[in-house]
């Protein structure tokens, strides 16, 4: 028979008041605690989560939807917000979308039934509309990566167009005028619309054009960045340099370079969009824009447990952070 906390009442000599306090997350005296803990310890005691949910409306568990669990950089953002919510004792349920705003929508009321404490989302829509329901029931939502066009809740990102822009750059000062990008869909993906809007942002304060065959916008997967890749080193006036803007575009696109037998950076040089595995398997090792993932996780944690623990403000927190550039060889410099 598993210990019931009749057995630790028995065990210390305390009131059950005493007890079910600290074990409910209550402050008791130091020598109470230290009985409790003694005895929890020795009668190798588990707490019902379930029965203390019935009692302080709180699960103790977070919801987490990802737009798609197949995705790489979605994998390392929920390994950080796992550890993170483990140091506080919080458990994690992972809903995936699929890349489907209707799904998305359905994974915020199926976690809403799980009675999560909070949800952070790393989401498909532009608009906050599926969220309705969350903020109906009083459950705060952090948005994780991206942001909304209506701006109404917290939210932890970095500046995409700017890191963009910056990255586009770094081609350019290497004199490369012919410059292609392959990016999400810009229509109705976030940070594929902000890469793209930095990507122009610098050809055009550079003067410099981009023909529309140089313009690859499409879906964020491998097989994009592999047959978009193709067709950009298959051109009669193929670009000197691309830009990829997240890490599976990258992938897909060194997977045709290097099948084609194009030399990089000799033949036409590449910078992609996170280092996660890519920049440190490829020879010559990528460029690549590197973001703060870990710090990205652990924040977005933090805001959502202050909003439970009652500690954080009524009024939407922007969290921008910087990334930086990873230095490699996959960039010619041009005479």
């Amino acid at each position: 028979m598993p210990a019931t906390i009749r057995d630790i009442k028995d065990r210390t000599g305390l009131s059950l008041a005493t007890i079910s306090k600290y074990i409910n997350g209550g402050n008791v005296l130091p020598e109470n605690k230290t009985k409790i803990e003694t005895a929890i310890k020795e009668l190798n005691y588990e707490v019902n989560e379930i029965a203390r949910g019935l009692v302080t409306n709180k699960t103790r568990t977070v919801g987490v939807v990802v737009y798609s669990v197949e995705s790489l950089f979605n994998g390392t953002l929920l390994h950080h917000i796992g550890n993170a919510l483990r140091k506080d004792k919080y458990g994690l349920l992972i809903c995936d979308s699929c890349n489907d705003e209707k799904i998305e929508a359905e994974n915020i009321r199926f976690l809403l039934k799980k009675k999560v404490d909070g949800i952070i989302v790393v989401p498909i829509a532009r608009r906050s509309d599926f969220l309705k329901p969350a903020r109906d029931a009083g459950v705060p939502v952090v948005l994780l990566d991206r942001s909304f066009e209506d701006r109404e809740m917290d939210c932890v990102k970095i500046d995409n167009r700017m890191s963009a822009f910056r990255a586009v750059n770094r081609l350019i000062q290497y004199h490369h005028k012919k410059i292609s990008i392959i990016c999400a869909n810009i229509k109705n993906e976030y940070t594929g619309y902000e890469r793209y809007r930095g990507f122009m942002d610098a050809m055009e304060q550079a003067g410099l054009s981009v023909p529309e065959a140089y313009q690859k916008k499409g879906n964020h997967s491998i097989e994009f960045g592999y047959h978009s890749m193709k067709e950009l080193i298959s051109l009669k006036d193929r670009p000197t340099a691309v830009f990829m803007t997240n890490y599976e575009i990258s992938l897909g696109a060194v997977m045709a370079v290097n099948e084609a037998g194009i030399r990089c950076p000799e033949d036409i040089s590449m910078l992609g969009f996170d280092d996660l595995i890519l920049s440190h398997v490829l020879k010559p090792q990528m460029y690549m824009v590197v973001q703060p993932m870990k710090e990205m996780g652990e924040k977005a944690v933090e805001i959502l447990l202050r909003h439970i623990t009652g500690k954080e403000k009524e009024l939407p927190v922007e969290i921008i952070m910087s990334t930086r550039i990873s230095e490699g060889n996959s960039i010619a410099r041009l005479l």
